[in-house]
């Protein structure tokens, strides 16, 4: 019994001793909700309290618009990026401004939400999938239940043009041989309404505006759980999802506290943190948050950020052709 606890000892001092190797100022440029990113900054500081990180938060499009002004000035700040989704992400690695991290554990995870090079590494599942009111009549179950008659004139969703997870939606269903741009001519047929983000959406279903919608998981989650008529479905197909990457700049100044940084968000630890922050953690192992669709209910429509980048452009301007914009 003392050797096990002299181990345990030794093995708490090292981790001690390893963690208080890493210090210094990391900045952060992140796309999370403040709420959100207040936390994850927290519990990294606690775990390596030599760190102070200083953290900046914008949407991704904002985000991706200042990085692109500091790299053409020669002077970009951060050390590590957590933005929204892979597309952003992919475009970074193209234009060579990501750092590879050879050293993060990633074979407890799906390898389609990894970068194979290890330049960047999602961390989370904020999927899209169908919203509807309960007091609708039609229960639906796929994407093709929308073209039903039932749905006439009662969808809303947010304009890709607008919210990057309606894009990265648009880019894996168009890619999707059997949903693809007919779906969303179908939609159009039905009179959907696409404009402003997943919020506008939300209050339209949860008011009976309209009965149906494309939206995030977690508002419609959050609000059943508060009393709204709301559900969320996982339509049969597959959802599609936005995973908060995390990736290093190859122009960070405190690399050590970076990598620090990224292993602690892809960690058990870092993983369980977005679950109680109301997300599903991009770890199968971790449980994922009450309300949400069970983790063998979740699949994804194949995603291929690197196609996704490339067509997105003329993507979003036949949507815009569409359905106005």
């Amino acid at each position: 019994m003392f050797r096990l606890l002299t181990a345990s000892a030794a093995l708490l001092l090292s981790a001690i001793a390893a963690n208080a190797d890493v210090g210094g100022k990391l900045v952060l440029y992140t796309s999370q909700p403040n709420a959100d990113a207040q936390k994850t900054v927290a519990a990294f500081e606690a775990k390596y309290p030599q760190v102070k990180v200083d953290w900046v938060r914008a949407g991704t499009t904002q985000m991706m618009a200042k990085l692109g002004a500091e790299f053409a000035a020669g002077a970009p700040q951060p050390d590590v990026l957590l933005i929204a989704d892979m597309v952003s992400m992919e475009q970074l690695k193209r234009e060579g401004r990501l750092m590879a991290d050879p050293h993060v554990d990633v074979s407890r995870f799906d390898p389609a939400l990894m970068d194979p090079e290890h330049e960047f590494f999602s961390t989370k599942l904020i999927t899209t999938g169908i919203m509807y009111n309960t007091n609708a009549k039609m229960v639906p179950t796929s994407y093709a239940d929308l073209l039903k008659p039932e749905a006439k004139g009662e969808i809303a969703m947010p304009s890709p043009l607008n919210s990057g997870a309606a894009a990265i939606q648009l880019d894996a269903i168009t890619a999707d041989p059997a949903l693809g741009w007919q779906y969303y001519q179908g939609l159009a047929d039905q009179g959907a309404v696409a404009q402003g983000g997943n919020g506008g959406v939300y209050k339209a279903i949860a008011s009976g505006e309209k009965l149906y919608g494309f939206i995030v998981d977690y508002l419609p989650v959050r609000g059943q759980a508060k009393g709204a008529p709301v559900a969320f479905v996982a339509p049969k197909e597959g959802l599609t999802a936005v995973t908060e990457p995390v990736a290093i700049l190859k122009s960070a100044k405190n690399v050590s506290a970076a990598e620090a940084f990224v292993a602690f968000l892809m960690s058990p630890e870092g993983q369980k943190l977005a679950a109680e922050m109301g997300y599903i953690p991009a770890d199968p192992a971790v449980a994922e948050p009450a309300g949400f669709p069970p983790r063998d209910k979740i699949k994804l429509l194949a995603f291929d950020p690197a196609k996704a980048l490339n067509e997105n452009s003329g993507n979003l301007k036949k949507f815009a052709a569409m359905f106005g914009g």
